[in-house]
């Protein structure tokens, strides 16, 4: 292979893109690159541009495929929601719901280790300065230090009588101070684990950290106030308003936001240095970058990047729910957390990139969908979208060809389908009434309600249109789309269905069991035998798909063929019918995918 002059840093920048954002595909399997990592590329990539003619025989990305490179290079999705995280080199701890703290690795997002042993969230992490322990406090009102090497604890802190929110340690790794829902800052002895002093708050201590340079000055947050503190629990400097804040590095600088004004003040003296302001309301956190000349602000979804001297750099958006953490791993490198589950990676200052720039282009901040209908034989996707809006879009194209406007602008399930040329919708009320009712969406016309039984899990549309199934706890009911009528039910052997959900083809109808089983029948006879799977048998007979993880496995060796990268994850809804897949995002995107060179 021989490069132009010009080409070799854009090849660069492509090829390192490629590898962070497709490590797992690549580590796990690398026969899968031309059909799992290659055809994502962006479609202004050097590596689209160069492999075109190859790609042009595997998986075509017909709609949802980004522009260029986003400044998200790698998301790793947890079980749950990240709460809480710290990092220290190429090492980054993740606090969790459920009580564990995840560790991965910051260059290629594997989970390396999981920590246990609190009892309920983990609100709060911090690194030693070397990187050798680690410090987390928890809703089971302990900190606990661990050996980052073994994983074990090294000591545990009790005495708080309420939540642990805020940990730190101290810059010559003697005293660990925390901060309670009960009011107080409690300082710890390390080598003994006794508490040498409790400092009395006026409300719960959000958020406590130890000076990077003098282990006896200390900041808080409580009740949107900035406090300073030494460690003989004497105040030192007149409150302030903050709602959070931050050290710089090198311990003579900080910076906290209140409202809408984010500002950075000397140490010692408290001058101001700069203040600028944003057009968000709901600053959660903030951070500096490792040589001080970054400042990372996290509003609800968004983060801003500014430079100290207050020009603000970078509008960093992506994550779905409320950013709970941030932290740089370098100075062009930043980690942050979300209530969505996530921890994303973003590459920030890249000579290729402009000043401000989103995410994958595929992210947004539309309408959420709510699910997705697949009719290959009319050549159509359909989408429903939570404002009760529903649209047409070309599957060989990725055009939307049609917009309708529902009355069913809050709805908890649905489904929609074109029937003899009429799209017909069904839903149910998000309050849950039990009623399904069928629109004719074209026409803006009610065709019938249905009273359903018991708790309603899923309702989808058969594939020939005649009728609605729907999933109880235990029972999928079939009724008549055109009269509402019962027409029969039939009763599932799986377990525990809260949070299933029903699939149909031309012929089956098929219970998800969110533990990755499925169930299906004859869709004309509910009565008959049914056959498990762990997965849905597509037409051809030789895969299966399976919705939960959005991916295609060999039916005879369940072996993985097909899988949609990580940043590609968690849709809202798919469908498959083996030639396309489309999957919808809560961010209101659609990616639809010409799978017909999926090969065993």
């Amino acid at each position: 292979m021989i490069f132009q002059a010009g080409v070799i840093s854009e090849w660069t920048n492509d090829s390192q893109r490629f590898l962070l954002e497709h490590f797992d595909t690549i580590h796990n399997s690398p026969s899968h690159i031309y059909h799992s990592a290659l055809p994502f590329c962006p479609s202004s990539s050097w590596l689209q541009e160069y492999y075109s003619t190859e790609l042009s025989f595997r998986v075509k990305v017909v709609k949802g495929l980004p522009v260029e490179w986003g400044m998200c290079h790698c998301t790793v999705m947890l079980g749950g929601p990240t709460l809480t995280l710290s990092y220290h080199s190429n090492t980054v701890a993740v606090g969790s719901k459920s009580g564990d703290v995840i560790i991965l690795n910051a260059v290629t997002g594997i989970q390396a280790a999981v920590l246990s042993g609190h009892r309920d969230e983990v609100q709060c992490l911090t690194f030693s300065l070397d990187g050798s322990s680690l410090v987390s406090g928890s809703h089971d009102k302990t900190v606990k230090l661990w050996d980052v090497q073994t994983g074990g604890v090294v000591k545990a802190f009790s005495g708080h009588t309420g939540w642990v929110w805020s940990v730190s340690i101290s810059a010559d790794y003697t005293t660990i101070a925390s901060g309670s829902e009960d009011k107080t800052i409690h300082l710890w002895d390390i080598h003994t684990g006794k508490c040498q002093r409790i400092i009395k708050q006026q409300n719960s201590v959000i958020y406590t950290r130890f000076s990077p340079t003098d282990p006896k000055h200390l900041i808080s947050t409580c009740n949107n106030k900035l406090l300073q503190w030494d460690t003989n629990g004497h105040q030192i400097k007149p409150p302030f308003d903050s709602t959070c804040t931050a050290f710089s590095p090198d311990g003579t600088q900080f910076v906290s936001c209140y409202g809408q004004t984010i500002t950075v003040q000397k140490t010692g003296s408290g001058a101001s240095v700069t203040q600028f302001y944003t057009t968000d309301k709901h600053l959660r956190c903030c951070c500096f970058s490792p040589d001080g000349r970054l400042i990372a602000i996290a509003g609800h979804i968004t983060i801003y990047i500014w430079g100290i001297t207050g020009a603000c750099s970078e509008t960093l958006i992506g994550h779905t729910n409320s950013i709970t953490s941030l932290t740089f791993s370098s100075s062009t490198t930043l980690i942050s957390a979300s209530q969505d589950r996530s921890v994303r990676f973003w590459q920030i200052g890249s000579p290729s990139m402009s000043l401000t720039r989103t995410s994958p282009k595929f992210i947004s901040l539309s309408v959420p969908i709510k699910f997705i209908a697949l009719q290959t034989i009319d050549g159509i996707a359909i989408t429903s979208h939570s404002d009760g809006m529903v649209k047409t879009w070309d599957i060989s194209t990725g055009l939307c060809k049609a917009s309708f406007q529902t009355p069913a602008d809050e709805f908890q399930r649905g489904d929609v389908h074109l029937i003899n040329g009429r799209l017909i919708f069904v839903c149910n009320t998000q309050w849950g009434d039990g009623r399904v009712y069928v629109w004719d969406v074209e026409r803006g016309k009610s065709l019938s309600v249905i009273d359903v039984p018991g708790p309603l899990q899923a309702l989808k549309i058969s594939g020939d249109g005649s009728r609605v199934f729907s999933l109880g706890e235990t029972f999928i009911h079939a009724w008549s789309v055109q009269t509402g009528e019962f027409v029969g039910k039939v009763q599932t052997t799986l377990s525990d269905l809260s949070g299933g959900s029903l699939i149909v083809d031309e012929s089956k109808v098929w219970a998800y069991q969110p533990q990755f089983k499925y169930q299906g029948w004859d869709s004309e006879i509910l009565g008959s035998s049914s056959v498990q799977w762990s997965g849905i048998p597509l037409p051809n007979g030789s895969m299966l798909w399976d919705p939960k993880h959005t991916r295609i496995k060999n039916a005879a060796t369940r072996k993985v063929v097909f899988q949609l990268p990580d940043r590609f994850t968690k849709p809202v809804d798919t469908q498959c019918d083996g030639s396309y897949l489309v999957a919808g995002y809560e961010s209101g995107d659609i990616l639809i995918l010409d799978l017909r060179h999926v090969v065993l």
